[in-house]
């Protein structure tokens, strides 16, 4: 599916390290450092958690993608310095308060991932609800290598997707997985052909931004809360969403339609 996006304007133009496109209730953002395979400088994530507060209030859904031929190669390790141990805690805890913006934020995000996905570009990604890898995606930790540690929230991330096992033999001995090792660990839900990936990342945006508001907060912010809360615990709060959700007009609107005959039903893919 093809989406034309519009350049954004204003404050959103301004950000030299992204490129903003709107079309309606879908946004599209894109990291903008193909020369340095999108490395993450302090000043890109910055402008990112600003991009993402400022979209307008239509935006019911985004496309995260990387220009060039790299989602995101990590952190820039050029920029850094040496730091105190209390700076290096500042930094990481900025680095983890985009990465929930990215989670939490006000609608979901779908992240097109080709190329390098590796360290900070990884946690990132993690961080996104839904992920579209092209067949030439492949993940990597590489800050076991570097004498340093996940510091963007990859640690409490990634271990869900792919285990601990895992994302420790990642680190330790710079393991990589290739797309289809990653879709079977769970980094991504969708693989696609190369080239394909904004385009399957706007039709699921697009299919996202038209489920009911209540429906998609529940599923956003409610469900990862539950996931670590005791079975007790989370059984009450999903009731109390299920509630809240059933509630709304929209969704009051959408279940007569299901029953009267004019929504789609669940049917086996083809």
């Amino acid at each position: 599916m093809t989406i034309t996006f519009t350049p954004a304007t204003g404050l959103l133009a301004s950000l030299d390290l992204l490129r903003v496109g709107l079309a309606d209730s879908v946004a599209h953002v894109q990291l903008h450092r193909p020369d340095k395979r999108n490395a993450i400088s302090d000043t890109m994530l910055q402008q990112l958690h600003t991009a993402l507060i400022n979209l307008p209030s239509s935006v019911r859904a985004a496309v995260l993608s990387g220009a060039g031929k790299h989602f995101c190669a990590g952190l820039d390790l050029t920029s850094l310095s040496e730091s105190t141990v209390a700076e290096g805690v500042a930094h990481s805890r900025m680095w983890q308060g985009v990465m929930d913006t990215l989670q939490f934020g006000r609608f979901p995000i779908v992240s097109a991932l080709h190329g390098a996905v590796v360290g900070g570009g990884l946690e990132i990604a993690s961080a996104t609800h839904i992920r579209v890898a092209e067949t030439s995606t492949y993940y990597g930790l590489p800050e076991g290598q570097h004498g340093i540690f996940v510091g963007g929230g990859g640690s409490a991330r990634v271990p869900r997707l792919v285990g601990v096992a895992c994302m420790t033999d990642m680190m330790l001995c710079g393991r990589v997985l290739d797309a289809q090792e990653g879709y079977q660990r769970g980094l991504s839900q969708y693989v696609v052909a190369e080239g394909q990936g904004v385009a399957k990342a706007c039709e699921l945006a697009q299919k996202i931004a038209g489920n009911a508001p209540l429906s998609v907060f529940a599923i956003t912010q409610a469900l990862p809360r539950i996931a670590d809360m005791s079975q007790p615990d989370g059984l009450f709060v999903e009731s109390l969403m299920a509630a809240i959700a059933q509630g709304d007009e929209s969704a009051k609107q959408r279940m007569r339609d299901f029953v009267e005959g004019r929504a789609a039903k669940v049917r086996h893919p083809a």
